[in-house]
Parts: structure tokens; sequence; C-alpha cells
């Protein structure tokens, strides 16, 4: 417990009384303990590992329908069940080795979920190929950048004509369970778009206009 006298003999509050005084988004205050990790150490953050980005593309995908607690306590699992998110390895998984997916409590038990993990690691390696990864397709979307937001709590959309263009362009490459809202929600998680609320320790500040400098003298 935190006493008056820790913070006299330290000149500052535990770390654990610290975290829990700064505001975060609305929808990090559950009381769900994975959630606000996941609040705190990885949603918005800028991504760019291609497993990690299969990764959460499966796992915003696996959600349709669900709560995203519900895939965070499965998360080890679905380490577990699908390679790590090795995309090579997943993409050679047999009709035997998706029956046994379908047994597996430690994953979504859906048919067309796990199916759709499958052939979407085989259109994500195909996506490799082309682009050199899936890092670079992703972020040249925006140019490199994260789009900052800073929405009012609660105020954040479903969708955004950015999700809508990536989510037709990857159905067109043969990807399924990547409709825009699941696509939007994927762009969130791996900080494609930044939509840490205002108030919240982790909203980015917002930028100073520029000041113009004055006119360089006309040489005569």
């Amino acid at each position: 417990m935190m006493t008056a006298r820790t913070v006299a003999r330290t000149g500052r509050a535990p770390a654990a009384a610290r975290s829990a005084q700064r505001r975060r988004c609305r929808w990090a205050l559950s009381g769900d303990g994975d959630y606000l990790r996941y609040h705190d150490e990885e949603w918005g953050r800028p991504l760019h590992d291609d497993r990690r980005l299969f990764e959460m593309l499966t796992l915003e995908g696996a959600q349709a329908g669900l709560s995203w607690s519900t895939i965070l306590r499965k998360r080890a699992g679905y380490r577990h069940a699908f390679a790590n998110f090795d995309p090579r390895r997943v993409a050679r998984f047999d009709a035997r080795r998706r029956a046994a997916l379908r047994r597996d409590t430690g994953i979504v038990r859906n048919r067309l979920k796990i199916d759709a993990t499958v052939s979407n690691a085989r259109a994500f390696l195909a996506l490799q190929r082309e682009f050199g990864s899936f890092d670079r397709y992703l972020w040249s979307f925006v140019a490199g950048r994260p789009i900052v937001n800073r929405p009012r709590d609660g105020a954040v959309p479903a969708r955004t004509p950015l999700s809508d263009t990536i989510s037709r362009d990857l159905a067109r490459r043969g990807f399924r369970f990547v409709g825009s809202t699941i696509v939007y929600a994927f762009l969130q998680a791996v900080g494609v778009v930044n939509d840490h609320a205002r108030g919240c320790f982790l909203c980015p500040p917002r930028r100073a206009p520029q000041r113009r400098g004055r006119p360089a003298p006309r040489s005569k």
C-alpha cells in the first residue's frame, strides 16, 4: 500500500501507483489487466515486423463477433496453434491440421476463421513477394507516417476512407475477414493510425504550427 511516508522518503509514488493515476482512453478502463497492458504497451505504436503484422491481422479477424478481451485471453493459444504466426508455416496447414485446430480450445474454434487464417497466410506471402514485405505494402498507404487523430474520447470512427481502400485491396488479393471495420481496428492496433484520445497519457501532443521566417532580401 502506498503511504505518505513512502512518497516522502522517495520523493515520488511507486510505479504502480503512478500508472494508476495516468489518464487513459476510456476503452482501457474496464479493470481488465490484459486490456490495460495492451493499451499501454502496444495499441497505437507503429509496428513494422511482418510476423507481428500477420499476428495482429489474424487476431483482429478472429475478433469478429466477439470481444477483444476474449482474443487477448487466447493470444498465447493462437501463437501456439499458428506456429507463432510464421506465415510460411501457416500457409502449409493441410486439411488434417485445420481439423485439429477446430478442436483446440486455446483459440476461437470457428471453421471459417481458421480456414481464412491459412488462406490469408498464402495471400500474405504473395504480397511479400510483390512488395518485398507486408510492412512496405501497408505503410505505403500513409507514405510511411502514422496518422495522428487526437480524437475526443468516445468519438473514434468504426471505419474511414483509408480502411475502406485497404479493405478492398486486401479482399482483391484474396484475404478474408478483412472488412473495413476489421481493417480500421488493425490500423489502430499497429500504429498506422494513432487514435489515443485527447487527455490519454499516450496521446501525441499537438504539433505547434511552423513559423514562417522573413523572406530573404532580394539582391540588387
